[in-house]
């Protein structure tokens, strides 16, 4: 059988799910992004366990205050893991980033306010095969390539979503197959 993959890119991805989930429930974070993340997902949940009765405690959901005890109460049981730490450390990508064998680029801003810079891997963290792109700002996802304007419209925006589909084309076409994107 062959790859499935045969590069890949990872943008603002939290590869340390311990480190990002400790973020996420402190501060600023834990009263602004995490309210308005558990407005949206905990009416999901409870879709889910409507559908599926037994799949988690509803008591323990309608507890949750931040993403760690939603992620004990839901994510956690219904991917099979015993609790969040388990889950955290245990789905976390960090520890494998050392036996990736297909070209990746993990992009991260050093200020991504979920995703601490202190958790951000090294490259003696990863195989050769793994491109580290971690630029001073860009926040979370937020990667503008200069000001808005109206004389520019908004092509601006543009410039790292097209490096990162210029870095993929030129892996995919190295490995022989551009057909992947």
């Amino acid at each position: 059988a062959g790859r499935v993959l045969t590069a890949a890119a990872a943008v603002s991805a939290p590869l340390d799910l311990c480190a990002a989930g400790q973020a996420m429930c402190v501060g600023f974070n834990r009263h602004v992004y995490g309210r308005l993340f558990l407005q949206t997902m905990v009416p999901k949940a409870l879709k889910k366990l409507h559908q599926h009765p037994g799949l988690f405690s509803k008591q323990a959901l309608l507890k949750a205050r931040d993403l760690r005890s939603f992620d004990d109460a839901f994510t956690a049981p219904v991917h099979g893991y015993g609790d969040v730490g388990t889950y955290w450390r245990e789905a976390s990508a960090k520890p494998l980033l050392q036996s990736a064998d297909i070209p990746l680029l993990l992009l991260n801003a050093q200020n991504d306010p979920f995703v601490p810079a202190t958790s951000l891997p090294e490259q003696r963290d990863v195989s050769r095969s793994v491109e580290l792109w971690q630029p001073t700002h860009g926040g979370h996802v937020g990667f503008a390539d200069g000001p808005a304007s109206l004389s520019c419209g908004f092509e601006w925006l543009m410039g790292m979503p097209n490096a990162v589909g210029a870095w993929l084309l030129e892996h995919l076409t190295t490995s022989g197959d551009a057909k992947g994107i």
